[in-house]
C-alpha cells in the first residue's frame, strides 16, 4: 500500500507564518476566521495570505489620575468595544500619580489581565506626561488615547481603526454635543479652538477632545512635554501626516471631579505660541528673528537720521532727543536678536544632526536595496 508522507509544518511555503499576541486571541488575528494549522505548544497559524489578512495589534492608551470610582465601569466598557472587532488588542493603562487608590485598582486589573499593562507614576506630572509614557510603552500598530473618566465613548474606537484601515494616519475625534458646563468649559474651549485653528492655519473643531487613534509610526515621532498632548492633530500634520476628524460620542461625568478649570485657557494660549513658532521657524530661527532685527534696526536708522536732520535744520538739542534715544535702543535691540537668530541655527543644526534627525518625512521606498535602506536617517523628528 502506497503511503504519502505529510510535508513538514516549515516547508510550505508562501504561506506567512505569525503567532497571536494574546492565546485568546489567536483564533480572532485574522480578519476572516482562520482555516489555519497549528504548530504544536506555540499554536502559530499560518494563514493563506491570499484569503486571510493579519490585524493590526491596537494598543489603547489610557491616563488615569483620581479615578477610582470609573476603573472598574472603563475596564469593562473598553473590553465591549474592542472585542466586538475581534482585534488583538492590549490596554496600556497610567496611573499620573493617583492618591485616592486608585493604583491599587488598576493593579487588580492588571492582575486579572495580562492584556493591562500598567505604568505607574511616582508623583502627578500631568497628562501629556502620562500620555507620552503610554505612547513610549505601547508595542501596537494602531494606538488610541482615551480619557479615563468615561466622558470619552469606547464604542467610538471601533469606527476610529476603520479610518486607519482606509488609510488615515490620525483619526481625531470632534465632541459636536458636549456634555459639559457652558461658562467653564464649552464657551473657553470654543473660543481656545476657534483662535488655534486661524494662528495655525490648521481646520479643526476640537483639539481637547483626548480620543484619537493614530499609527504607532506617528505617534513615536511627536515630540510630547510640558502640554502639548491638546496639539497632536497639528504636530501630526507637520509630519505628513494624513488625518480626519470625526464626530464622536460626549457624555456627562458620572464619577469623580473634573481635573480641568478656566485656568487652562491661558496656558494653551502659551503652547499656541510655542506650536506656531515649531511649526513655521524650527528649522531655520534666523527667519523670524533676523527679520525682526532688520526691522528694529531700520526704525532705529530712521530715529537717529531724523535726530541728525532736526539738529542740522532746527537746531534741536541732540542730548534729550528721544528719536536718538530711540535709535540708539534700536541698534541694540537689532544685535540682539541677530544675535538670537543665530544662537538659534546652531541650536537647529545641533539637533538635526543628532542621531541624524531630517526636517523631512518619508511615508514610503520604492525599489531601494537594504544597504540603502539602512543607510537613511534612523529617527525623524
Amino acid at each position: 500500500m502506497k503511503t504519502t508522507r505529510r510535508p513538514h509544518l516549515l516547508a510550505l511555503t508562501k504561506r506567512p507564518v505569525f503567532s497571536a499576541t494574546y492565546p485568546e486571541q489567536q483564533e480572532r488575528h485574522c480578519k476572516k476566521k482562520p482555516d489555519c494549522l497549528t504548530s504544536g505548544v506555540t499554536k502559530s497559524f499560518i494563514c493563506n495570505a491570499m484569503n486571510q489578512t493579519p490585524l493590526p495589534l491596537v494598543s489603547v492608551i489610557v491616563p488615569v489620575y483620581n479615578e477610582i470610582d470609573n476603573v472598574d465601569l472603563m475596564y469593562h466598557e473598553l473590553l465591549v468595544a474592542l472585542q466586538s472587532q475581534q482585534r488583538p488588542f492590549e490596554i496600556v493603562l497610567v496611573d499620573d500619580g493617583s492618591i485616592d487608590g486608585t493604583t491599587a485598582k488598576l493593579e487588580q486589573v492588571a492582575e486579572k489581565d495580562e492584556r493591562v499593562k500598567l505604568v505607574v507614576f511616582r508623583r502627578n506630572y500631568g497628562q501629556t506626561a502620562a500620555m507620552h509614557a503610554g505612547i513610549q510603552n505601547a508595542t501596537g500598530e494602531y494606538l488610541v488615547t482615551i480619557d479615563g473618566d468615561l466622558q470619552n465613548d469606547p464604542n467610538d474606537i471601533p469606527m476610529m481603526l476603520d479610518k486607519l484601515d482606509d488609510g488615515f494616519d490620525l483619526v481625531h475625534g470632534w465632541r459636536k454635543d458636549r456634555k459639559d458646563k457652558l461658562l467653564s468649559r464649552k464657551i473657553p474651549s470654543r473660543i481656545a479652538n476657534w483662535l488655534i485653528s486661524k494662528v495655525t492655519e490648521f481646520p479643526i473643531h476640537d483639539l481637547g477632545c483626548t480620543l484619537k487613534a493614530m499609527r504607532s509610526e506617528i505617534a513615536q515621532q511627536i515630540e510630547l512635554y510640558g502640554e502639548m498632548h491638546r496639539f497632536i492633530p497639528i504636530l501630526a500634520h507637520q509630519l505628513g501626516a494624513k488625518s480626519v476628524e470625526v464626530v464622536t460620542n460626549h457624555r456627562a461625568r458620572q464619577f469623580g471631579e473634573t481635573k480641568y478649570g478656566i485656568g487652562r485657557t491661558f496656558r494653551v494660549v502659551l503652547d499656541l505660541i510655542t506650536v506656531k513658532y515649531m511649526l513655521k521657524y524650527f528649522s531655520s530661527p534666523m527667519k523670524l528673528f533676523g527679520k525682526l532685527g532688520l526691522w528694529i534696526g531700520g526704525a532705529g536708522m530712521v530715529s537717529c537720521t531724523t535726530a541728525v536732520l532736526m539738529k542740522i535744520v532746527s537746531g534741536v538739542d541732540m542730548t534729550g532727543n528721544p528719536f536718538l534715544l530711540m535709535g540708539i535702543l534700536s541698534a541694540i535691540l537689532s544685535v540682539q536678536f541677530f544675535s538670537l537668530g543665530l544662537i538659534g541655527e546652531v541650536c537647529a543644526r545641533i539637533y538635526y544632526t543628532h542621531e541624524k534627525r531630517t526636517n523631512y518625512q518619508i511615508r514610503n521606498l520604492v525599489n531601494f536595496q537594504p544597504a540603502d535602506i539602512i543607510s537613511l536617517p534612523r529617527k525623524v523628528a
